[in-house]
């Protein structure tokens, strides 16, 4: 028997309730160790510019959906990757 309703505390395991977006830099070399948290997205590693590429697109992206009335779990994945490929700086 699933005891979760007895322990309303403990956070709901529904994806849409948990939606949180993660870019992960894999081009780190010199040594630093780059994290970013916000409350929908977090950014892990990169070389600077990499890692300040994916901030900026994040919070472009996120500021697109308030926008647009929407919070990150109401929007559909579709829309979410829409607007991080046009919130995505060019080189």
């Amino acid at each position: 028997m699933n005891k979760r309703y007895e322990h309303t505390d403990l956070p709901v395991k529904d994806s849409k309730v948990m939606a949180h977006l993660l870019g992960l830099g894999l081009d780190g070399s010199d040594g630093h160790k780059r994290i970013t948290q916000a409350e929908k997205f977090s950014i892990m590693g990169g070389s600077e510019q990499t890692h300040d590429k994916m901030t900026e697109t994040l919070i472009k992206t996120v500021e697109d959906l308030s926008i647009k009335g929407k919070s990150l779990e109401e929007a559909s994945m579709e829309e979410v990757s829409d607007l991080i490929r046009k919130n995505t700086p060019k080189d």
